[in-house]
């Protein structure tokens, strides 16, 4: 008698490959991109420095880092049909809009179905321009403006914030986007990057696989946590209710949201960096008890750390997103823009070593049976 196969429902514990791009130590609260730590990254680099060091694999000399960046800036084109597409669906919800806005331009844009390598990396540099560009179009547009220009003369993070809200941010708000974009960039096989995987695995292209990405991200299992904060947050309304309001969840057996982590049993390493900007910020724009409900919340919760139940990253991000007047159904798509050289990366790394990710569910369902006529059923 053979021994029942092995099931790992989630594929959870299951290394399927190896990747030398992010580490996590889920039991320390440690993560690193290409060996370097998520401290030191959050605190001194830029967003275009780590989407460098991402996708090529070092950090960047002073040389390297000024043609990474024009190659970015000059990336921020849309094709005129892109924006028809938009218009169409202004209506829809924005993940929807930029998962058929980034599919349309698989159409549209010469090269998009090059699969070797140097025509992937082409492909992905370029949407990671585009992408912020598509979400700020759409948001414009569904509130009856014209879409703001991209400026040449600011970095990723606060070219973003420009072209969504119309106004040049403060040096503190830029830096603080930048953040957020770095500490989203890249956390190894998580359910988006594996889905982009998935499909580069079929020998598929970049725009087909970032296309999958984003379809699964917006899957609120995955993406959706920091909208899920700022509803708690509106819910606790006072910084004094944050108490009564975490010991009400855990006496119905409920999650508090933004507390744990599918890898993390120790503090999410990512959620440290946002706790100072989020407080500066809100001090900047007169609104300091965003912050002051969060961390009424968090010491409401510390007793509960020795189960594994901390702070993650999205815990503070929609706060940032609040305070900069962002409406909620924007969070995911944020994420995406920071997420965009993680699945670059992910999806590069899967095409140097291509296989068919092919796992097999186990069959539980009736024993053989005899075909019945339909009159005799």
């Amino acid at each position: 008698m053979t021994d029942a196969p092995k099931i790992n429902r989630g594929l959870m514990g299951v290394y399927f490959d190896r990747s030398a791009v992010s580490d996590i130590d889920g039991a320390a609260g440690r993560l690193s991109y290409r060996g370097y730590s998520i401290d030191d990254l959050a605190t001194h680099a830029t967003f275009e420095e780590v989407c460098y060091l991402l996708i090529m694999g070092e950090l960047p000399s002073a040389a390297e880092l000024a043609d990474f960046d024009q190659r970015l800036k000059a990336a921020r084109v849309l094709p005129g049909e892109v924006y028809d597409i938009i218009r169409a669906t202004a209506g829809g919800h924005p993940m929807n809009v930029l998962r058929t806005a980034v599919s349309a331009l698989a159409a549209l844009e010469p090269g998009s179905a090059d699969t070797s390598e140097e025509g992937m990396l082409e492909n992905g540099i370029r949407l990671t321009a585009q992408v912020p560009m598509i979400i700020a179009a759409h948001h414009a547009i569904r509130n009856r403006r014209e879409p703001v220009a991209p400026d040449p003369g600011l970095g990723h993070a606060a070219n973003w914030l420009l072209m969504l809200k119309g106004e040049r941010p403060s040096e503190d708000a830029a830096r603080l986007a930048d953040v957020d974009l770095i500490l989203h960039a890249e956390h190894g096989s998580n359910a988006s990057s594996f889905a982009a995987r998935v499909t580069v695995g079929t020998e598929a292209d970049m725009h087909g696989a970032i296309t999958t990405a984003l379809g699964t991200l917006a899957g609120p299992a995955h993406g959706g946590a920091a909208e899920d904060v700022m509803k708690m947050v509106d819910e606790i309304g006072t910084p004094e209710n944050a108490a009564a309001y975490v010991k009400a969840k855990r006496k119905n057996r409920e999650p508090v949201t933004g507390f744990g982590h599918r890898v993390y049993r120790a503090e999410d390493p990512r959620a440290r960096h946002m706790r100072e900007g989020v407080r500066k910020l809100g001090e900047e724009m007169g609104e300091p008890k965003w912050y002051a409900i969060l961390q009424g919340v968090v010491e409401a919760m510390k007793p509960y750390a020795r189960h594994g139940l901390n702070v993650n990253v999205d815990f503070y991000s929609g706060v940032v997103y609040q305070l900069h007047g962002i409406p909620m159904d924007l969070y995911v798509p944020i994420f995406a823009i920071g997420r965009m050289p993680g699945w670059v990366i992910q999806c590069l790394e899967q095409k140097r070593g291509n296989i068919l990710i092919r796992p097999l569910t186990l069959y539980n369902g009736p024993e053989p049976r005899e075909w019945v006529e339909i009159g005799d059923r």
